[in-house]
């Protein structure tokens, strides 16, 4: 999944930790787990919140 928030996160200048702040975390660790690929396969819950940090449609994940 990383691979398609990455070139988003690009285009728009933004950092794994400014995302984690969109998204409400307090800390890094799902924003970090997910780019390191200690998070296979990710909840429907954190798919959802970074679709919704980003602003994007979720079939942007299929």
């Amino acid at each position: 999944m990383w691979k398609k928030v990455e070139p988003i996160l690009k285009e728009r200048g933004i950092t794994p930790h400014r995302l984690s702040l969109m998204m409400g975390d307090k800390n890094d660790s799902n924003v970090y787990a997910l780019k390191n690929g200690k998070i296979k396969r990710p909840s429907f819950d954190l798919i959802l919140r970074i679709a919704n940090a980003l602003d994007v449609s979720l079939d942007i994940f299929r």
